[in-house]
């Protein structure tokens, strides 16, 4: 069994109209599946505003999901609600991609992190800050951190609290939404690396949300795809780097540059993103994609294994070849 079952997610707010008017609704998820195994990284990538944090979001009830079910470790969580979901809140944190806005500057780092501790484990205070110290030295930092303020640290340094703070509760799950998008390439790679380590001891399982390809597949062992609040594509890193099989993760891609310096093969899709509030008959990457047919802009295509490839779906109806590429 996966340790986390995601099945037909739709997550849609509220648009105020004007009175009288037909109520309206901007889709952020529609219609999202992908189960997570145990000690498995799953990245999760896609252009600004396709839903990839609010997906993340929704996966540890930060936002409501309309319809659909999330099941953790067997568990219902979708409508978990009070003492439920306060038990169940110990098995996944988050890890957000501020590191100088997810802090209290108010609170010291050992407050930070005994919010959580005290909240999961009922423990006296001196066992607390044992354990407070021990989060800090498994991300790299050292006890005399536990009485100093946020603004104290360097963004790397912050991130770094974060993660232990993340950790503190020991979770199965974690969701790192663009844990390195803030920082500089120079520590971007320490906190990767730290997250492969942190999940080599302790088996916690992480989707990885970004934007950077290149990272992505660094740290995960499958890659999901997400357009316009649906998932495209989904695949083993590796076979999805060397062979894209939807016109959308061709072109992400190719965006990413070579060793060398620049773009081999860039391919430029025309026109935008279609408008969450009115979404679009058929495929919802139609109108951009340059192998588009007629029952594209018919027919939305559904997400199904790609025939002959292990652990490969895609949502596409003629997924590309390697004749096509």
């Amino acid at each position: 069994m996966a340790l986390l079952e995601v099945k037909g997610l739709f997550v849609r707010y509220k648009v105020r109209t004007p009175l009288f008017a037909k109520q309206r609704y901007l889709s952020a998820v529609n219609g999202v599946s992908f189960t997570l195994e145990k000690g498995e990284t799953v990245g999760l990538v896609g252009e600004s505003g396709c839903g990839k944090s609010t997906l993340g979001r929704a996966l540890v009830r930060l936002e409501e999901p309309c319809s659909g079910r999330i099941l953790l470790n067997g568990r219902d969580l979708t409508h978990a609600k009070g003492k439920e979901l306060k038990e169940m809140r110990r098995s996944f944190q988050m890890i957000f991609q501020d590191p100088y806005g997810s802090l209290n500057p108010r609170l010291p780092v050992f407050a930070a992190l005994d919010e959580v501790i005290a909240l999961h484990r009922k423990a006296p205070l001196a066992v607390r800050k044992e354990r407070a110290a021990e989060l800090l030295e498994m991300v790299g930092l050292t006890a005399d951190a536990l009485n100093r303020y946020p603004h104290q640290f360097s963004g790397g340094q912050r991130q770094r609290i974060g993660i232990a703070r993340a950790l503190a509760a020991d979770p199965d799950f974690i969701v790192a939404d663009e844990p390195v998008s803030a920082l500089d390439v120079s520590v971007q790679a320490s906190i990767v690396n730290l997250l492969q380590d942190i999940q080599q001891k302790s088996g916690t399982s992480i989707l990885f949300i970004a934007h950077d390809l290149a990272v992505v597949e660094h740290i995960s062992s499958r890659i999901m795809v997400m357009y316009l609040g649906s998932v495209v594509e989904l695949a083993p890193s590796r076979q999805m780097v060397s062979s894209p099989r939807h016109p959308y993760t061709e072109a992400l891609l190719s965006a990413v540059p070579t060793p060398e310096g620049g773009l081999s093969g860039r391919i430029r899709l025309n026109g935008d993103v279609p408008s969450p509030l009115a979404l679009v008959a058929g495929c919802p990457f139609h109108e951009r994609c340059p192998y588009a047919k007629e029952r594209c802009r018919r027919e939305k295509p559904p997400l199904l294994p790609v025939e002959g490839e292990e652990g490969r779906w895609c949502a596409c109806w003629e997924p590309l070849s390697r004749a096509q590429r």
